[in-house]
């Protein structure tokens, strides 16, 4: 197949969205549904990767599980939430899929979501149980990742659901420290309105105030001063 992602046919037919040679292979042998290729992912990685939500359907209502993980521990709604499949995301929440399942870098789907701006993905995440505080390998939350990326509605969102703000990574920075870092002004400001500390060191002994350029620092005391 000259457009193959996989050295297993099936997950080829479901990245590509043939879902009718799909099913007729499973038909042929249900067990090709569930067979893992060579990154150890399933046809429902490849479709939820495609965002072909009609196989995706096909294959969870032929009972595959829905969070197998592949060879780096990602589950197909770590997929979809990282492309930004929307639909597949409701999708696979509805089956039961594991809002909190970690890959080997620690992340959750929320993660990705906050970091690649998928706002009603994060949203869905969130009202079905994704923890806000959940920390990664780095110890990075989804805050630190809207923060430092400019994402003021996920930031928001984020802090809607209780995220905290002063939780700090393996550098000692919090989401306030990487957002004055990045100059996001906006970002920066929300995040001290709602109660981030200015005054919280990181490993290099340095406030968020310290970090921030230009005339951001003193806005920030502006607003954590009242």
């Amino acid at each position: 197949m000259a457009d193959a992602v996989s050295n297993v046919e099936a997950c080829n037919l479901a990245y590509t969205g043939r879902l009718e040679q799909l099913r007729q292979e499973v038909l042929l042998n249900k067990s090709l549904a569930v067979t893992t290729d060579q990154d150890n992912r399933t046809a429902l990685h490849w479709s939820c990767s495609a965002g072909h939500k009609e196989i995706v359907d096909f294959l969870l209502n032929l009972g595959v599980p829905v969070d197998p993980k592949d060879d780096v521990d990602w589950t197909p709604l770590h997929i979809a939430a990282s492309a930004g499949r929307e639909e597949i995301v409701k999708v696979l929440i509805a089956r039961g899929a594991q809002v909190n399942a970690v890959n080997q870098n620690g992340c959750t789907p929320l993660h990705y979501a906050a970091s690649r701006n998928r706002y009603e993905i994060a949203r869905m995440l969130l009202e079905n149980g994704a923890n806000p505080d959940a920390t990664d390998n780095l110890h990075s939350t989804p805050l630190h990742r809207a923060s430092s990326k400019g994402n003021y509605r996920l930031v928001q969102l984020l802090l809607e659901h209780n995220a905290s703000t002063n939780l700090q990574d393996l550098e000692g920075n919090t989401p306030l420290h990487l957002a004055c870092d990045e100059e996001r002004s906006e970002e920066a400001q929300l995040l001290v309105e709602k109660g981030a500390s200015i005054y919280i060191e990181n490993k290099e002994e340095k406030t968020p105030l310290q970090v921030a350029k230009g005339g951001l620092g003193l806005q920030l005391r502006r607003i954590a001063e009242g």
